[in-house]
């Protein structure tokens, strides 16, 4: 079993950045893949970004290319999400997740193994 703790959602003006944060602990994950989904109101969880925890590889989302950022500390077991330029159309609970294996495309909610428990971010116009 993996434990995932989310932290650093927040309401913040468009434009502006926040950092999540997700804590993992349990079984090592040396081989697992990290990322985020986002969930807005009435609407799918949709994949955000995602990053193969031995080598750093990362994909994103293309509504998020170029103004978010995932990242790791390896020695923390921790995998941040560094969001910039954010828009209203971002605003949505965001969820880290896990899986046993990475692949470099859109992740699907089904392929998941391991899910945080949400953090809300609210970006206001």
């Amino acid at each position: 079993q993996v434990q995932l703790v989310e932290s650093g959602g927040g309401l913040v003006q468009a434009g502006g950045s926040l950092r999540l944060s997700c804590a993992a602990s349990g079984r090592t994950f040396s081989t697992h893949a990290m990322g985020w989904f986002r969930q807005a109101p009435g609407k799918e969880r949709e994949f955000v970004a995602s990053m193969r925890w031995a080598n750093g590889d990362t994909y994103y989302a293309d509504s998020v290319q170029g103004r978010f950022t995932i990242s790791r500390d390896i020695a923390k077991n921790t995998v941040y999400l560094q969001m910039n330029s954010l828009k209203p159309e971002d605003t949505a609970a965001y969820y880290c997740a896990v899986r046993r294996a990475y692949t470099s495309s859109a992740w699907r909610v089904e392929d998941i193994d391991y899910w945080g428990q949400g953090t809300q971010v609210t970006v206001s116009s």
